[in-house]
């Protein structure tokens, strides 16, 4: 179930009740007249099924209350109500399989935002991969990766594609490709001092890595296992189960391939550096295509159910 908080002006208070009255899957309405002081207005909250959801939010937007009022919107982990229920069974479809738009463009615009933090983390990741691959320790390259933050911006540019907005596709490429070159001049900077202080050496990278050689020779399995992973990623933030995240995370070689060609390149050896370099690029190829393909399936699947007004 979703709770949702509205302000409404007071001349479309009737026109807004009338709405979610009408609505399959809405219970719990309350009215708060003259409650809002900025802006002013009404307030007016009810719970509504996440699989009636989107059509509802697509509805309000369509009456400006997004421009006149507010829209507030927040995920009830726990409703013990028989009038929940029934909402829930009246709703079409199942809420695990529903796609609040909105909600998707928000967090993918929020996680693909090239801030200090992203860029700290992007480039921490990419250090401890670094220090996996020479050392050929592959619980180093999963600590990497789960600490990695760039499944955030290509999810924003799958979503871009959908929706045909070019302003969060460009934010969300500049973030990745901005994430990436300062993570890896910064690991190129690390190697150096690493090799400095004698704790990174050329036989090191150069010598058998059984464990870890697969992040630069790149192969069709590579663009597989990052195709699937990319389905799980965009089910997991489309479904709302978060925890899936941390499994596509650990699936890719993003981080490891970035961290393989600066420490590469360090060191000369440019064959390791555009093997890595490929295995980045199709990784980051096959969740984007894998990403886009779910949530076009996605939309077109849920485009068979109906949740616009009906008379109860």
């Amino acid at each position: 179930m979703l709770h949702l908080r509205l302000i409404v002006p007071d001349s479309r208070t009737d026109d807004v009740l009338r709405l979610l009255e009408t609505t399959v899957g809405v219970t719990h309405l309350v009215v708060l007249s003259g409650a809002a002081r900025d802006p002013q207005g009404d307030v007016v909250m009810c719970d509504v099924a996440r699989e009636a959801g989107d059509g509802l939010l697509a509805r309000l937007r369509e009456m400006g209350l997004d421009t006149t009022g507010s829209i507030a919107i927040e995920n009830i982990d726990l409703s013990l109500s028989r009038r929940a229920d029934r909402a829930e069974d009246e709703a079409p479809g199942e809420g695990a399989d529903a796609v609040l738009w909105e909600s998707l463009a928000d967090a993918t615009h929020e996680e693909s935002t090239l801030s200090a933090t992203y860029l700290a983390f992007l480039a921490l990741a990419t250090m401890i991969a670094a220090c996996g691959v020479v050392l050929d320790n592959a619980i180093l390259i999963v600590g990497a990766m789960a600490v990695g933050p760039e499944f955030g911006p290509v999810a924003g540019i799958s979503t871009a594609l959908v929706r045909r907005a070019p302003r969060l596709a460009w934010r969300s490429l500049v973030a990745l490709v901005v994430g990436f070159v300062v993570a890896m001049v910064l690991t190129c900077g690390f190697s150096y001092f690493m090799d400095a202080v004698g704790l990174f050496t050329e036989h090191q990278v150069e010598g058998p890595r059984p464990n870890t050689s697969f992040i630069w020779q790149p192969d069709w399995m590579s663009f597989v296992v990052a195709f699937l992973a990319g389905v799980a990623g965009t089910l997991s933030l489309t479904s709302a189960k978060s925890g899936a995240l941390v499994g596509v995370a650990i699936s890719v070689t993003t981080v490891p391939a970035a961290a393989n060609a600066a420490v590469a390149f360090t060191y000369g050896d440019y064959s390791q550096t555009w093997g890595s370099s490929t295995q980045l690029g199709l990784n980051l190829a096959g969740i984007v295509i894998a990403g886009t393909l779910t949530l076009v399936t996605q939309k077109l699947l849920w485009a068979r159910h109906d949740t616009a007004p009906t008379p109860r």
